[in-house]
Protein backbone atom coordinates (compact mmCIF):
# COMPACT_ATOMS: atom_id res chain seq x y z
CA UNK A 1 0.00 0.00 0.00
CA UNK A 2 1.53 3.13 -1.16
CA UNK A 3 1.51 6.20 1.23
CA UNK A 4 -1.31 9.05 -0.54
CA UNK A 5 -0.77 12.61 -0.32
CA UNK A 6 -3.73 14.48 0.59
CA UNK A 7 -2.99 17.08 2.51
CA UNK A 8 -0.44 20.49 2.06
CA UNK A 9 1.11 23.22 3.94
CA UNK A 10 2.33 26.72 2.29
CA UNK A 11 5.31 28.84 3.50
CA UNK A 12 4.72 32.16 2.66
CA UNK A 13 6.58 35.57 3.17
CA UNK A 14 3.56 37.52 3.16
CA UNK A 15 4.10 38.85 -0.36
CA UNK A 16 1.11 38.22 -2.79
CA UNK A 17 3.86 37.50 -5.42
CA UNK A 18 5.62 35.28 -3.75
CA UNK A 19 2.35 32.83 -2.76
CA UNK A 20 0.21 33.17 -5.31
CA UNK A 21 2.53 30.65 -6.83
CA UNK A 22 2.47 28.50 -3.35
CA UNK A 23 -1.41 28.70 -4.17
CA UNK A 24 -1.69 28.11 -8.42
CA UNK A 25 0.44 24.92 -7.67
CA UNK A 26 -1.71 23.34 -4.45
CA UNK A 27 -4.51 24.34 -6.90
CA UNK A 28 -3.20 22.39 -10.09
CA UNK A 29 -2.45 19.62 -7.83
CA UNK A 30 -6.04 19.17 -6.36
CA UNK A 31 -5.38 20.39 -2.69
CA UNK A 32 -7.19 23.84 -2.37
CA UNK A 33 -8.99 22.13 -0.18
CA UNK A 34 -6.53 20.85 1.98
CA UNK A 35 -4.12 22.81 2.80
CA UNK A 36 -2.92 25.37 5.39
CA UNK A 37 -0.80 28.42 5.05
CA UNK A 38 2.09 29.45 7.47
CA UNK A 39 4.42 32.71 7.12
CA UNK A 40 7.99 33.48 7.92
CA UNK A 41 7.21 37.05 9.32
CA UNK A 42 10.66 39.61 9.04
CA UNK A 43 10.08 42.87 11.25
CA UNK A 44 9.02 45.47 9.44
CA UNK A 45 8.76 48.93 11.41
CA UNK A 46 11.28 51.87 12.14
CA UNK A 47 15.51 50.28 11.99
CA UNK A 48 14.56 47.04 10.26
CA UNK A 49 13.76 48.45 6.83
CA UNK A 50 17.13 48.97 6.56
CA UNK A 51 18.27 45.04 8.25
CA UNK A 52 16.15 43.38 4.98
CA UNK A 53 19.65 42.10 3.84
CA UNK A 54 20.26 39.96 7.17
CA UNK A 55 19.03 36.13 7.46
CA UNK A 56 15.45 36.03 8.75
CA UNK A 57 16.72 34.40 12.25
CA UNK A 58 19.29 36.81 13.15
CA UNK A 59 16.75 39.32 11.99
CA UNK A 60 14.17 38.65 14.44
CA UNK A 61 16.89 37.99 17.66
CA UNK A 62 17.89 41.36 16.65
CA UNK A 63 14.47 42.69 16.59
CA UNK A 64 13.17 40.94 19.29
CA UNK A 65 16.52 42.19 21.64
CA UNK A 66 15.68 45.99 20.43
CA UNK A 67 12.13 45.30 21.38
CA UNK A 68 13.45 44.21 25.06
CA UNK A 69 15.52 47.38 25.63
CA UNK A 70 12.91 49.87 24.19
CA UNK A 71 9.21 48.70 23.74
CA UNK A 72 9.23 45.79 25.94
CA UNK A 73 5.17 46.30 26.38
CA UNK A 74 5.36 45.05 22.10
CA UNK A 75 5.98 41.34 23.28
CA UNK A 76 3.41 41.28 26.41
CA UNK A 77 0.80 42.42 24.52
CA UNK A 78 1.54 40.67 21.13
CA UNK A 79 2.13 43.80 18.56
CA UNK A 80 2.95 42.11 16.09
CA UNK A 81 0.79 39.29 16.27
CA UNK A 82 -1.38 37.59 13.30
CA UNK A 83 -4.17 35.15 12.73
CA UNK A 84 -1.57 33.16 10.46
CA UNK A 85 0.55 30.71 11.98
CA UNK A 86 4.12 31.75 12.56
CA UNK A 87 6.02 28.96 10.21
CA UNK A 88 7.85 26.76 12.89
CA UNK A 89 10.58 24.09 11.64
CA UNK A 90 10.00 22.12 14.22
CA UNK A 91 6.78 22.36 15.15
CA UNK A 92 5.91 21.48 11.33
CA UNK A 93 7.97 18.83 10.88
CA UNK A 94 7.00 17.21 14.53
CA UNK A 95 3.63 17.53 13.33
CA UNK A 96 3.93 15.37 10.34
CA UNK A 97 5.97 12.65 11.87
CA UNK A 98 3.24 12.13 14.52
CA UNK A 99 0.17 12.16 11.68
CA UNK A 100 2.06 10.18 9.34
CA UNK A 101 0.24 6.67 9.34
CA UNK A 102 -2.97 8.31 9.80
CA UNK A 103 -3.25 11.26 7.36
CA UNK A 104 0.06 10.13 5.03
CA UNK A 105 2.24 12.48 3.80
CA UNK A 106 2.72 16.23 4.10
CA UNK A 107 3.34 18.34 0.93
CA UNK A 108 5.85 21.47 1.64
CA UNK A 109 5.17 24.36 -0.93
CA UNK A 110 7.04 27.29 -0.28
CA UNK A 111 8.50 30.61 -2.64
CA UNK A 112 10.37 33.40 -1.70
CA UNK A 113 13.95 34.16 0.53
CA UNK A 114 13.01 33.73 3.66
CA UNK A 115 10.90 30.88 3.56
CA UNK A 116 13.99 28.91 2.31
CA UNK A 117 16.08 27.86 5.65
CA UNK A 118 12.31 26.72 7.37
CA UNK A 119 11.60 24.72 4.19
CA UNK A 120 14.74 23.19 4.38
CA UNK A 121 15.06 22.46 7.59
CA UNK A 122 11.21 20.46 7.72
CA UNK A 123 12.74 18.45 5.10
CA UNK A 124 16.22 17.85 7.20
CA UNK A 125 14.08 17.19 10.27
CA UNK A 126 10.99 14.87 8.94
CA UNK A 127 12.91 13.35 5.73
CA UNK A 128 10.70 10.51 5.51
CA UNK A 129 7.36 12.12 5.95
CA UNK A 130 7.68 15.15 3.76
CA UNK A 131 8.21 16.07 0.22
CA UNK A 132 9.69 19.79 -0.02
CA UNK A 133 9.14 21.70 -2.79
CA UNK A 134 10.51 25.58 -3.06
CA UNK A 135 9.42 28.09 -5.70
CA UNK A 136 11.73 30.11 -7.18
CA UNK A 137 15.97 29.48 -7.18
CA UNK A 138 16.80 29.20 -3.29
CA UNK A 139 20.82 30.04 -3.99
CA UNK A 140 21.45 27.51 -1.91
CA UNK A 141 22.32 23.60 -2.23
CA UNK A 142 19.28 22.13 -4.61
CA UNK A 143 19.81 19.08 -2.71
CA UNK A 144 18.31 20.21 0.47
CA UNK A 145 15.11 20.07 -0.99
CA UNK A 146 12.86 17.34 -3.06
CA UNK A 147 12.20 19.45 -5.85
CA UNK A 148 12.70 23.32 -6.69
CA UNK A 149 10.68 24.87 -9.61
CA UNK A 150 12.36 27.75 -11.10
CA UNK A 151 11.82 30.01 -14.17
CA UNK A 152 14.16 29.43 -16.58
CA UNK A 153 15.58 33.07 -16.29
CA UNK A 154 17.15 32.09 -12.81
CA UNK A 155 19.30 30.32 -15.16
CA UNK A 156 20.08 33.64 -17.23
CA UNK A 157 23.31 32.61 -19.51
CA UNK A 158 26.18 34.73 -19.02
CA UNK A 159 26.46 36.33 -22.49
CA UNK A 160 28.17 38.68 -23.46
CA UNK A 161 25.87 41.44 -22.42
CA UNK A 162 25.10 39.32 -19.32
CA UNK A 163 28.60 39.67 -18.40
CA UNK A 164 28.51 43.56 -18.55
CA UNK A 165 25.45 43.72 -15.81
CA UNK A 166 26.44 41.07 -13.08
CA UNK A 167 30.14 41.73 -11.58
CA UNK A 168 32.58 38.78 -11.79
CA UNK A 169 32.75 38.12 -8.35
CA UNK A 170 28.77 37.78 -8.36
CA UNK A 171 28.42 35.39 -11.37
CA UNK A 172 29.09 32.38 -9.80
CA UNK A 173 26.45 33.06 -7.20
CA UNK A 174 24.01 34.63 -9.13
CA UNK A 175 23.96 32.49 -12.12
CA UNK A 176 23.94 28.35 -11.35
CA UNK A 177 25.52 26.52 -12.85
CA UNK A 178 24.30 24.76 -15.96
CA UNK A 179 22.69 21.94 -16.79
CA UNK A 180 20.14 22.25 -13.63
CA UNK A 181 20.32 19.08 -11.48
CA UNK A 182 17.80 16.69 -11.94
CA UNK A 183 15.55 17.83 -8.80
CA UNK A 184 15.25 21.44 -10.40
CA UNK A 185 11.77 22.71 -12.75
CA UNK A 186 12.38 25.18 -14.82
CA UNK A 187 9.63 27.35 -16.27
CA UNK A 188 9.32 30.06 -18.45
CA UNK A 189 7.41 32.09 -16.32
CA UNK A 190 5.98 32.12 -12.81
CA UNK A 191 3.09 29.97 -11.47
CA UNK A 192 -0.09 31.50 -10.61
CA UNK A 193 -3.72 30.22 -9.63
CA UNK A 194 -5.36 30.98 -13.65
CA UNK A 195 -6.77 28.57 -15.31
CA UNK A 196 -9.59 27.10 -17.35
CA UNK A 197 -11.66 26.76 -14.44
CA UNK A 198 -11.03 29.99 -12.99
CA UNK A 199 -11.94 31.86 -15.91
CA UNK A 200 -15.03 30.44 -16.33
CA UNK A 201 -16.01 31.56 -13.54
CA UNK A 202 -14.88 34.91 -13.52
CA UNK A 203 -16.13 34.82 -16.74
CA UNK A 204 -19.93 34.25 -15.09
CA UNK A 205 -19.33 36.44 -11.95
CA UNK A 206 -18.20 39.42 -14.07
CA UNK A 207 -20.83 38.67 -16.88
CA UNK A 208 -23.20 41.59 -15.39
CA UNK A 209 -20.19 44.34 -16.18
CA UNK A 210 -17.78 43.56 -18.70
CA UNK A 211 -19.90 41.33 -21.49
CA UNK A 212 -22.21 44.53 -22.17
CA UNK A 213 -18.45 46.45 -23.37
CA UNK A 214 -17.76 47.40 -26.83
CA UNK A 215 -15.46 45.01 -28.48
CA UNK A 216 -12.46 44.46 -28.59
CA UNK A 217 -11.68 44.99 -25.04
CA UNK A 218 -8.21 45.95 -24.48
CA UNK A 219 -7.10 45.82 -20.91
CA UNK A 220 -3.81 48.06 -19.47
CA UNK A 221 -2.44 45.82 -16.28
CA UNK A 222 0.45 48.41 -15.01
CA UNK A 223 2.55 47.59 -12.40
CA UNK A 224 5.46 49.49 -10.76
CA UNK A 225 9.29 49.83 -11.24
CA UNK A 226 11.80 47.66 -10.27
CA UNK A 227 15.56 47.17 -9.77
CA UNK A 228 16.61 46.02 -13.02
CA UNK A 229 13.53 47.74 -15.14
CA UNK A 230 13.21 51.55 -14.13
CA UNK A 231 10.45 53.72 -15.09
CA UNK A 232 8.45 56.84 -13.89
CA UNK A 233 6.27 59.45 -15.33
CA UNK A 234 8.36 59.05 -19.00
CA UNK A 235 7.02 55.58 -19.34
CA UNK A 236 3.44 56.89 -17.96
CA UNK A 237 3.51 59.70 -21.41
CA UNK A 238 4.72 56.85 -23.64
CA UNK A 239 1.62 54.73 -22.92
CA UNK A 240 -0.50 57.63 -22.69
CA UNK A 241 0.29 58.37 -26.57
CA UNK A 242 0.51 54.72 -27.75
CA UNK A 243 -3.31 54.21 -26.56
CA UNK A 244 -4.50 57.57 -27.56
CA UNK A 245 -3.01 56.20 -31.14
CA UNK A 246 -4.79 52.52 -30.73
CA UNK A 247 -8.14 53.94 -28.76
CA UNK A 248 -9.81 53.76 -32.91
CA UNK A 249 -9.31 50.29 -32.96
CA UNK A 250 -10.55 49.32 -29.30
CA UNK A 251 -14.53 48.87 -28.55
CA UNK A 252 -13.55 49.80 -25.13
CA UNK A 253 -10.35 49.73 -23.03
CA UNK A 254 -10.03 49.33 -18.85
CA UNK A 255 -6.83 50.45 -16.95
CA UNK A 256 -5.35 49.09 -13.62
CA UNK A 257 -2.73 50.04 -11.41
CA UNK A 258 -0.96 47.97 -8.82
CA UNK A 259 -0.28 48.43 -5.04
CA UNK A 260 3.52 49.20 -6.56
CA UNK A 261 2.78 51.64 -9.06
CA UNK A 262 3.99 55.32 -8.36
CA UNK A 263 1.65 58.00 -8.09
CA UNK A 264 3.18 60.30 -10.60
CA UNK A 265 2.43 57.28 -13.29
CA UNK A 266 -1.17 56.59 -12.39
CA UNK A 267 -1.78 60.59 -11.98
CA UNK A 268 -0.69 60.85 -15.67
CA UNK A 269 -2.86 58.40 -17.12
CA UNK A 270 -5.61 59.60 -14.84
CA UNK A 271 -5.72 63.31 -16.12
CA UNK A 272 -5.78 62.01 -19.83
CA UNK A 273 -8.57 59.32 -19.97
CA UNK A 274 -11.10 60.22 -16.59
CA UNK A 275 -13.26 61.41 -18.57
CA UNK A 276 -12.88 59.68 -21.86
CA UNK A 277 -16.36 57.75 -22.77
CA UNK A 278 -14.47 54.44 -24.24
CA UNK A 279 -11.89 53.98 -21.08
CA UNK A 280 -12.19 52.93 -17.34
CA UNK A 281 -9.88 53.61 -15.11
CA UNK A 282 -10.33 51.04 -11.82
CA UNK A 283 -10.11 52.81 -8.53
CA UNK A 284 -8.48 50.36 -6.69
CA UNK A 285 -11.75 49.59 -4.53
CA UNK A 286 -12.73 46.45 -4.19
CA UNK A 287 -13.57 43.73 -5.49
CA UNK A 288 -10.85 43.40 -7.81
CA UNK A 289 -11.85 43.08 -11.34
CA UNK A 290 -8.32 41.29 -12.41
CA UNK A 291 -9.42 37.93 -12.68
CA UNK A 292 -12.54 39.21 -14.81
CA UNK A 293 -10.12 41.17 -16.66
CA UNK A 294 -8.17 37.64 -17.49
CA UNK A 295 -11.58 36.17 -18.75
CA UNK A 296 -13.06 38.93 -21.07
CA UNK A 297 -10.32 41.04 -22.31
CA UNK A 298 -9.38 40.40 -26.04
CA UNK A 299 -6.06 41.37 -25.54
CA UNK A 300 -3.64 42.96 -23.05
CA UNK A 301 -1.70 45.70 -22.09
CA UNK A 302 1.19 44.92 -19.38
CA UNK A 303 4.26 46.98 -18.53
CA UNK A 304 7.42 44.42 -18.42
CA UNK A 305 8.15 44.82 -14.80
CA UNK A 306 5.40 42.35 -13.48
CA UNK A 307 6.23 38.39 -14.24
CA UNK A 308 3.53 37.38 -12.71
CA UNK A 309 0.63 39.14 -15.08
CA UNK A 310 2.63 38.40 -18.16
CA UNK A 311 2.59 34.61 -17.05
CA UNK A 312 -1.29 35.06 -16.40
CA UNK A 313 -1.58 37.32 -19.50
CA UNK A 314 0.39 34.25 -21.82
CA UNK A 315 -1.49 31.55 -20.24
CA UNK A 316 -4.97 33.16 -21.52
CA UNK A 317 -4.04 32.79 -25.60
CA UNK A 318 -5.09 36.00 -26.13
CA UNK A 319 -2.78 39.05 -27.57
CA UNK A 320 -0.70 40.09 -25.07
CA UNK A 321 1.68 43.34 -25.71
CA UNK A 322 4.45 44.27 -23.58
CA UNK A 323 5.81 48.16 -23.11
CA UNK A 324 8.67 49.10 -21.33
CA UNK A 325 10.32 46.00 -22.31
CA UNK A 326 13.70 47.56 -23.71
CA UNK A 327 14.18 48.93 -19.97
CA UNK A 328 14.58 45.95 -18.76
CA UNK A 329 18.19 44.65 -17.80
CA UNK A 330 19.68 41.37 -16.50
CA UNK A 331 17.22 38.35 -16.08
CA UNK A 332 13.88 40.28 -16.94
CA UNK A 333 15.63 40.96 -20.49
CA UNK A 334 16.28 37.40 -21.14
CA UNK A 335 12.24 36.62 -19.79
CA UNK A 336 11.09 39.14 -21.82
CA UNK A 337 12.99 38.25 -25.17
CA UNK A 338 11.75 34.47 -24.28
CA UNK A 339 8.34 35.59 -24.42
CA UNK A 340 9.06 37.34 -27.73
CA UNK A 341 10.81 34.78 -29.26
CA UNK A 342 8.20 31.51 -28.47
CA UNK A 343 5.10 34.62 -30.03
CA UNK A 344 3.33 34.89 -26.74
CA UNK A 345 4.05 39.13 -26.32
CA UNK A 346 4.79 41.86 -28.67
CA UNK A 347 6.03 45.19 -27.91
CA UNK A 348 3.41 47.74 -28.07
CA UNK A 349 3.83 50.56 -29.98
CA UNK A 350 0.75 52.30 -30.82
CA UNK A 351 0.52 51.10 -34.31
CA UNK A 352 -1.29 48.10 -33.50
CA UNK A 353 -4.89 47.27 -34.59
CA UNK A 354 -6.25 45.63 -31.49
CA UNK A 355 -8.50 43.94 -33.45
CA UNK A 356 -6.37 42.31 -34.94
CA UNK A 357 -6.18 38.28 -33.38
CA UNK A 358 -2.61 36.57 -33.50
CA UNK A 359 -2.11 32.90 -32.24
CA UNK A 360 0.51 31.03 -29.87
CA UNK A 361 0.70 27.47 -27.70
CA UNK A 362 -0.59 29.53 -23.97
CA UNK A 363 1.56 29.07 -21.43
CA UNK A 364 1.19 26.26 -19.44
CA UNK A 365 4.04 26.47 -16.92
CA UNK A 366 1.65 25.50 -13.74
CA UNK A 367 0.01 22.63 -15.08
CA UNK A 368 3.24 21.49 -16.60
CA UNK A 369 5.34 21.97 -12.99
CA UNK A 370 1.90 19.75 -11.29
CA UNK A 371 2.52 17.50 -13.44
CA UNK A 372 6.29 16.87 -12.61
CA UNK A 373 5.81 17.43 -8.96
CA UNK A 374 3.69 14.14 -9.44
CA UNK A 375 6.07 12.27 -10.79
CA UNK A 376 8.65 12.68 -8.52
CA UNK A 377 6.18 11.72 -5.61
CA UNK A 378 5.98 8.67 -7.74
CA UNK A 379 9.42 8.23 -7.57
CA UNK A 380 9.27 8.15 -3.96
CA UNK A 381 6.29 5.52 -3.29
CA UNK A 382 3.98 7.72 -2.95
CA UNK A 383 0.36 8.95 -4.73
CA UNK A 384 -1.55 11.91 -4.60
CA UNK A 385 -4.88 12.01 -3.66
CA UNK A 386 -7.07 12.82 -7.20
Amino acid sequence: MHPTVRRAIIIGNGFAGAENQCYGLIRALGLSHRHSLYRVRRPKQGINRWLNWLPVSIHKRLDRFRMQLFDPQSIVSGKYQSDILEADAELISANATETFDKDGPLLVVASGRDTISVASSIKRLAPDHVFTIQIQHPRSHLSRFDLVISPHHDYYPLTPEGKKQIPWFLRGWITPRQPPRRNVVLTLGALHQVDSDALQCAASAWHDELASLSKPLLVVNIGGPIRHCRYGADLARQLTASLMKVLPTCGSIRISFSRRTPKQVSEILVREFHNHPKVYIWDGQDPNPHMGHLAWADAFVITADSVSMLSEACSTGKPVYVIGAERCTWKFAYFQKCLQERGMARPFTGDEDIAERWIYPPLQDTKEAAKHVIRALAKRGWNLQP
